[in-house]
């Protein structure tokens, strides 16, 4: 999911936000919403099966970074290096399946329907597509108004278990939901370079496995890629977890869930029960997708998802209009005009016009 490994501690309260966003959202303001967002979904997965991996990792980059605002689809500028060029961000895409989506949207409700909102639908709706479970989002959230490089601090491949869970824990996350979103490795690839060091003389990979990897990964002028669910990997399905079992896990944070005390159970269990997985895939979700979340007035519904809005301009009074001088008649002009009283100096209170 990430390159770095590193420790985010703040932590976000997530039944508070709960409570602010609501199922149906949009339904007074842009009833047909999810209906565009899931049409678009649906054309991209039709040519693209890998596109429910692409929008799983944006919205799990997006989530844990400053909360699920929009701040990862931000361009950066030569004032800023924005979040999407942080090292990690390096292999987020579909950002223009967003732009297809919004465009969709301001064209249907202008500026009604946020960024962080469509990340988060279509998401779900392609986790649908590939066979997992069908959960109701509920929306409302408002997109951010920051996006630094410098704030990307993401759970990188080589971290062990306690590693990765304490920044799932600074989330309000539990040990059972990180084992639960890390399931969304079922789907999706990793380069080589992610797990290469596993490949020599590691006992927690079946031989065979590392073997037919070491094939793939031979060539050090490339770095390929090779899906993380050796089983199904283009299926949302708890074939991840019996891979795990076997010694088949790609990544070092994935086949360590099947080791450490501490989360075997918790996979040996999903192995054992796929619909169990996916009713708890989709809760955990749902509350992933409710971190540190924007509502009511916080930061903006951007008209364009990869650009702040203008900021409003003060308005600027306009000149005085000049009063409009009728020419004097011919008649006033032959009568003796009277002088002003007073000294004939100029009144200092009197602006020429």
């Amino acid at each position: 999911m990430g390159m770095k490994s590193s420790f985010l501690l703040i932590l976000f309260i997530v039944p508070a936000v709960l409570a602010d966003l609501r199922v149906g959202f949009y339904k007074p303001t842009c009833p047909d919403a999810e209906s565009i967002i899931f049409q678009a979904v649906q054309k991209r997965f039709n040519t693209d099966k890998s596109v429910t991996a692409a929008l799983l990792r944006m919205h799990f980059h997006d989530c844990f970074v400053r909360g699920c605002d929009a701040s990862i689809l931000i361009d950066s500028t030569t004032q800023n290096q924005a979040e999407k060029d942080a090292g990690p961000n390096q292999t987020v895409r579909e950002y223009e399946l967003i732009d297809e989506i919004k465009k969709a949207l301001e064209a249907k409700c202008p500026s009604k329907v946020s960024c962080a909102d469509i990340i988060t639908v279509a998401t779900r709706d392609a986790v649908v597509l590939a066979g997992g479970p069908n959960y109701t989002v509920p929306t409302g959230r408002r997109d951010g108004l920051v996006s630094r490089a410098g704030d990307v601090n993401l759970p990188g491949p080589q971290v062990d278990v306690s590693q990765a869970f304490q920044i799932f824990r600074a989330k309000g996350l539990t040990l059972e939901e990180m084992v639960i979103l890390l399931g969304a490795h079922t789907v999706g690839v990793a380069h080589c370079s992610f797990f290469s060091e596993r490949l020599q003389n590691d006992p927690s990979m079946d031989a065979n496995l590392a073997a037919n990897l070491s094939n793939v990964c031979a060539n050090p002028n490339t770095d390929p890629t090779v899906l993380l669910d050796q089983g199904t990997g283009f299926v949302v399905d708890n074939e991840f977890y019996k891979q795990l079992l076997l010694k088949r896990g790609i990544m070092h944070i994935d086949q360590e869930l099947a080791i450490d005390s501490s989360t075997s159970g918790f996979v040996s269990r999903f192995a054992r029960d796929g619909n169990g997985f996916k009713q708890s895939f989709g809760k955990a979700m749902v509350k992933m997708g409710s971190v540190g979340v924007l509502v009511g007035n916080g930061g903006e519904v951007r008209k364009n998802c990869r650009v702040f809005n203008p900021k409003n301009k003060p308005t600027v009074p306009s000149p005085p209009k000049k009063d409009k001088v009728s020419p004097p008649s011919k008649k006033a002009n032959n009568k003796k005009q009277k002088k002003p009283k007073g000294n004939g100096k100029k009144n200092k209170n009197t602006r020429a016009l």
